[in-house]
């Protein structure tokens, strides 16, 4: 049993590392943390991932994965656990719709993910507030993506 679960565990962590770049996985650098963020179609997921986790497989369907590391004086970085909201919707749009995040744990790696349904081929504005240190005010990041639905 501690082996089936340490190959979803690898699996689950392969999955995002491949996931990632195919939707060119941008960062930005606040201080000394970087703050990782992407959305991937969830029909990229396995289906046994995505069932480990809860996701809903669709090709309507995507997710948006935040992770941050702080880059530590000796050259190392370490993951660090933090909070996001934030909001998806239309270019434009007055109304977006509100980003449910869950923290996803492998290892010692910590996200944050949240699913949404993807308005099909328009540009997509995601507006987050990550809290990567507790002492500092929240970093906004903002980005746009536009999503085929393959059927």
């Amino acid at each position: 049993m501690h082996r089936a679960k340490l190959c979803r565990l690898f699996a689950t962590l392969l999955l995002f590392c491949l996931a990632l770049p195919l939707q060119a996985q941008q960062f930005e650098r606040v201080g000394n943390y970087q703050i990782h963020y992407s959305a991937v179609s969830t029909s990229f997921l396995s289906a046994d991932v995505a069932a480990e986790h809860g996701i809903q497989r669709s090709p309507a369907m995507a997710l948006v994965n935040v992770s941050v590391l702080e880059e530590r004086e000796d050259g190392t970085t370490r993951t660090v656990n933090a909070p996001v909201s934030g909001t998806v919707g239309s270019v434009g749009d007055s109304s977006p719709a509100s980003l449910s995040f869950r923290s996803l744990r492998t290892g010692d790696s910590v996200s944050q993910i949240a699913v949404f349904r993807i308005i099909e081929d328009e540009p997509m504005r995601f507006d987050l507030e990550v809290r990567h240190d507790r002492n500092e005010a929240p970093a906004d990041i903002g980005f746009i993506q536009r999503f085929t639905i393959d059927r």
